[in-house]
């Protein structure tokens, strides 16, 4: 005789209901329906948000139906073991939060309607996301961006954008702290360059001033720009950097200048304001192996920020390993 398959046993089947794809095809519970229609016409949600809710809605009644647990019984254990199945299913630790949110939006409207006396979902939290390491550039590619000259366009702006390049790389300056530097020192000034001193003074995250050294070549490139600064500003503007029209440089002006500076010098790569700060903090790390300077130069107020630094100096040096070192992959 053929043996028939056996059912599910409920922890599976809850695994796969929690972890799988959400089954469009089943009918919504009634509660769920109501709360998706409270989303869309009271909360006014974007499509794209309610699809994501939505989704999460039917993950949740799937898990609790095989669990064989009705949707106003469930409690905190039954969501950290669905929310371990989803982590066990492959979704990641934002995609997993992003149903945990739902759902605690769902028994929180549930419970201002009377339908349940507690959340259960308050109290469980998404596993941690691991934080991505920063990109930098390499050593080559950041002298590359800096050494570049464009063959057209205003020699203006071109003077300006060097020394822009040249000072967030060199100094390991934030954008916002770049464009705050005025062109003399003053009560009113956020942050300002003593060329006589080779140092930059700069207001960073917290209102916490902090003195960075000025490399030659910035002083250099900052020379150059101030010899033609004049022809660009406007009457009275007291910022160091200025635009087109004469009034101090945005952030998003930076970040879109340097973004085409690096596409001209011919780099395979995105390049935006805070990598150049990264460059700055990585190659300095790779030479010096001094963390607590890096930390003092960067302005960071725990060295736990500036060690995530370390890690890509340790990515660094495995790639060199495994590119040259004889025994580093089999042949």
């Amino acid at each position: 005789m053929a043996r028939t398959a056996a059912a599910p046993r409920p922890a599976r089947a809850a695994a796969a209901a929690a972890g799988g794809p959400p089954d469009r095809a089943a009918p919504l519970d009634a509660v769920l329906a109501r709360h998706l229609e409270y989303q869309r016409v009271e909360r006014r949600l974007a499509p794209r948000s309610l699809v994501l809710i939505e989704d999460a809605l039917r993950r949740l009644q799937a898990a609790a139906a095989a669990a064989a647990v009705p949707l106003h019984a469930v409690q905190p254990q039954h969501v950290r073991r669905w929310a371990a199945q989803l982590r066990e299913h492959g979704l990641a630790p934002r995609s997993i939060a992003i149903q945990l949110s739902a759902w605690r939006g769902l028994y929180r409207w549930w419970g201002r309607e009377g339908g349940v006396a507690s959340n259960p979902v308050e109290g469980v939290r998404a596993p941690k996301a691991a934080k991505p390491l920063p990109k930098a550039l390499s050593v080559e590619q950041a002298v590359a961006l800096a050494a570049h000259e464009p063959a057209q366009g205003d020699a203006l702006l071109a003077a300006r954008d060097h020394a822009i390049v040249e000072l967030l790389y060199g100094c390991g300056l934030r954008v916002a702290e770049l464009t705050g530097l005025d062109l003399r020192a003053g009560p009113a000034a956020a942050g300002w360059i003593d060329a006589a001193d080779a140092t930059a003074h700069v207001l960073g995250k917290g209102s916490k001033r902090r003195s960075v050294p000025v490399g030659t070549a910035a002083l250099a490139a900052l020379r150059g720009w101030l010899a033609v600064r004049d022809q660009v500003a406007a009457q009275q503007e007291p910022a160091l950097f200025v635009s087109r029209r004469g009034t101090r440089l945005t952030a998003s002006q930076v970040r879109s200048r340097l973004k085409g500076l690096a596409q001209q010098a011919g780099l395979p790569t995105h390049v935006h304001p805070h990598m150049l700060r990264h460059s700055f903090a990585s190659h300095l790390l790779q030479s010096s192996g001094d963390l607590r300077a890096v930390q003092e130069l960067l302005g960071h107020a725990s060295i736990a920020t500036t060690q995530v630094y370390t890690r890509l100096d340790w990515q660094h040096l495995a790639r060199v390993y495994d590119a040259a070192h004889p025994r580093a992959k089999r042949r």
